[in-house]
């Protein structure tokens, strides 16, 4: 998969974020997209290009990451999955 670099000259960046969050498990869907609308934004232009990055990885792994089964090698991965799942369980909840 290729890397988006976040640009906020492109329109396009966030529709193909918003791609990049569909997965192939649809706890995943809805965290990455809930996170995408209500935390991304407010992340600096270092973390959105971590966040991207955090998209190239795959979903099983991802998922063991988000359930606390196991955590990402490095400090900033574990720190900005924990804030993923705080934006996101703090984020409303699509009716």
């Amino acid at each position: 998969m290729n890397a988006i670099q976040p640009d906020a000259n492109d329109c396009m960046t966030l529709p193909r974020l918003r791609w990049q969050c569909r997965r192939g498990m649809l706890e995943l869907d809805e965290l990455l997209g809930r996170f995408l609308d209500c935390g991304y934004p407010e992340l600096s232009p270092a973390e959105q290009r971590a966040f991207v990055a955090l998209l190239e990885t795959a979903d099983p792994q991802l998922h063991d990451w988000f359930m606390a089964r196991s955590q990402p090698p490095e400090p900033s991965q574990r720190a900005l999955i924990a804030h993923i799942l705080a934006v996101a369980q703090a984020a409303p909840h699509p009716r």
